[in-house]
């Protein structure tokens, strides 16, 4: 049977991009179709500055939206990173795979270090190597597909490829993975910059949707949202990005085409009512089973330990094989 893997950072609030771009998808498909894991990766949120407390808080908010979404304990796994050792334990053997160059040249290092020494502060030896962890977090459940958005498919070919070097170097030892990003909505855009991914860390309130984000607060966004010169509505990624991202975001919800949608609305005005409500709608149950989760957080608490013990089981012998495989002596 497919086993996928796929997590969420708890460094800010969940968004639309978050929902539409992976969590709808791992709760309506993967978890019924696949040996499915689902993990808050709370590890990747130590790699800059941060509040200890904030991370707990923001860690058990990203627990109880992955389940608000519609994951079932009973059909996947949900846990939380630093709950199971053998991701670190596994990331050590991949650091001692991967090169200098291999870390300096991803995307993510390259605009964030920049974005950190700006505000003063020393960039983390965590944020360089991070992507290692990453790819330990995927390779050390034998996993077959990650389902995430197009901003992440670079460091799950850094996942391929560490999987492919150590199998070379000491025998064939891990499953070479794939990313499977959805065919809509893969990247959902902030709505005051939609050239910019619209990403849960990013400070600019206004343009992300963010999944607890109450009705009115949600239509005020996007009635709000920056749109392109000229009045046609037109689908243009490339020359009308605004636009382009409100059709993506209403395909998504309503499960259309944002080409084919193009051609029904005659104004921008018309296309922004329509992406709000359904907007709306789309998290309205997310946030209904939010609030009676919330009400029990004993609930939370058994599904993160049983998801945890699991987790654990699955990932223990094939970190165990890697360290044989490497020369290390069993315990």
């Amino acid at each position: 049977m497919t086993r996928v893997f796929s997590g969420v950072k708890p460094t800010g609030h969940l968004t639309l991009g978050n929902y539409l771009g992976a969590m709808r998808r791992w709760a309506e498909v993967d978890q019924h179709q696949a040996d499915a894991l689902f993990c808050v990766v709370d590890l990747h949120a130590l790699t800059v500055d941060h509040d200890p407390a904030r991370v707990r808080r923001l860690s058990r908010q990203a627990a109880t939206l992955l389940l608000a979404a519609g994951l079932d304990p009973e059909l996947c796994t949900v846990f939380v990173q630093s709950h199971v050792d053998e991701h670190a334990r596994l990331s050590y053997l991949l650091e001692c795979v991967a090169s200098d160059g291999e870390m300096r040249r991803m995307i993510q290092y390259k605009e964030k270090a920049p974005r950190e020494q700006a505000r003063g502060g020393s960039v983390r030896l965590s944020l360089l190597t991070y992507p290692v962890l990453m790819a330990a977090d995927i390779l050390a459940y034998g996993t077959h597909e990650v389902p995430v958005g197009d901003d992440q498919t670079q460091h799950v070919e850094l996942a391929r490829d560490l999987a492919v070097r150590f199998n070379h170097r000491y025998g064939h030892t891990f499953v070479v993975p794939k990313a499977t990003p959805p065919k809509v909505a893969a990247r959902v855009m902030n709505l005051q910059d939609p050239t910019a991914k619209m990403g849960k860390s990013d400070d600019s309130g206004p343009g992300i949707v963010y999944l607890l984000d109450e009705p009115d607060v949600v239509r005020k966004k996007v009635m709000r949202a920056v749109t392109d010169s000229g009045r046609e509505v037109v689908y243009d990624r490339e020359g009308r990005p605004g636009v382009a991202n409100l059709l993506e975001i209403l395909a998504a919800c309503q499960g259309g085409n944002p080409e084919a949608l193009s051609g029904a609305y005659d104004s921008y005005g018309a296309l922004k009512k329509d992406t709000a409500e359904a907007v709306v709608e789309v998290l309205r149950p997310v946030q209904e089973r939010h609030r009676e989760l919330c009400a029990d957080p004993a609930y939370v608490e058994r599904v993160l330990r049983r998801g945890a013990e699991k987790a654990r089981e699955m990932a223990r012998p094939m970190v165990d094989a890697a360290y044989r495989a490497i020369g290390l002596l069993p315990a």
